[in-house]
């Protein structure tokens, strides 16, 4: 009996010991298994993170660069952010929350998209008129595509076979075709189109031009087979996951529109922040965020009521937001604001 009790305390001897330093490590430096929202802040120079479980800010991540548009991977194990006037896409590590790389791209680079399959990324660059492509692999520019006047926003379709850009300057989209990374089509649109984003199931897409529409691309076609009418000035567009309807943002009206995709028509309005831009869905199509750029918050909508459930304090200027597409478990090595 006595050797019995002795061996049970040799084999728990090193696992409560074990358990303790885990706890310890644990409390120390992990956070939560949640997904996260990141903001790059186009006057502070840093991205913001918010923790969705709790929509509170967690991290500050100082970059010291005009941010433009921000990207995940689908792993969710790094963002990508454009640094206007500093040429460059900065790739930050979700681990860690630090810098991984800085890739130099062409002139004033503004909006990012990461393939499905998370091999490329897809910059344009409003100053030199194209959209470099990176392999994220290497960190490395692997082409240059000349597109139109002044290239705002892009999206990748599902399927990653196509790449869509808005010309500001143009007023049309730019249709690549990632095989041959050249300019299949050009689609003419409304005047000044920013906002860009593909359905979900590829077969249209959503861009948005000054006044207040939203023009509706049949991608069998490479034509527009519509037009909404939304609030004034609308820049940004996200589709929900599942495609069945999207949000964007009326940078004027102070609104988000939802778009029903079906029937092309505007089902709600919701009233959000000072001059709304980014939106971004989490991956159960939940929630929404929405960058509010003169307010220097962050709406959070439940797409459920279509309303505002949070408004989140961040940084000046926030332009673009993308949420974490995986709910990673632990992440190590994270501190947050305060420790």
């Amino acid at each position: 009996m006595v050797k019995s009790m002795a061996i049970t305390r040799t084999i728990m001897k090193p696992f409560l010991a074990m358990m303790a330093s885990l706890l310890l490590f644990g409390a120390a430096t992990f956070v939560d298994a949640q997904p996260f929202a990141y903001v790059a802040e186009n006057g502070s120079g840093n991205i913001s993170v918010i923790d969705t479980a709790t929509n509170n800010l967690v991290a500050t991540i100082a970059l010291g660069a005009v941010l433009q548009g921000v990207a995940f991977n689908p792993a969710g194990t790094r963002i990508y952010a454009t640094s206007y006037f500093g040429n460059s896409v900065i790739v930050i590590n979700t681990a860690t929350r630090s810098v991984a790389a800085t890739v130099p791209v062409g002139t004033n680079p503004a909006g990012i998209a990461v393939n499905a399959a998370g091999t490329f990324a897809y910059v344009t660059n409003v100053g030199s008129n194209n959209v470099s492509v990176v392999d994220t692999s290497t960190n490395t520019v692997v082409a240059t595509v000349p597109v139109g006047t002044s290239p705002v926003r892009v999206a990748v379709n599902p399927a990653g076979t196509r790449v869509y850009v808005t010309n500001a300057g143009g007023n049309n989209v730019s249709v690549i075709d990632t095989a041959s990374n050249t300019v299949l089509t050009t689609v003419p649109v409304g005047t000044n189109p920013l906002g860009i984003a593909v359905k979900p199931s590829g077969t249209f897409v959503h861009v948005t031009y000054s006044g207040s529409s939203v023009s509706v691309i049949d991608t069998s076609t490479n034509t527009v087979v519509a037009n909404v009418t939304v609030g004034l000035n609308p820049n940004s567009v996200s589709f929900r996951p599942g495609g069945v309807v999207s949000y964007v943002t009326n940078q004027s009206a102070n609104t988000v529109s939802v778009i029903d995709t079906a029937t092309n028509l505007v089902i709600s309005a919701v009233a959000v922040g000072n001059g709304p831009e980014g939106v971004a869905f989490n991956a159960a199509g939940t929630f929404a965020y929405v960058a509010n750029f003169g307010g220097g918050t962050v709406s959070v909508i439940s797409t459920a009521s279509n309303t505002v459930v949070a408004t989140v304090p961040v940084g000046a200027n926030p332009r673009g937001v993308a949420v974490n597409p995986t709910n990673n478990p632990m992440i190590p090595g994270v501190p947050t604001i305060g420790t």
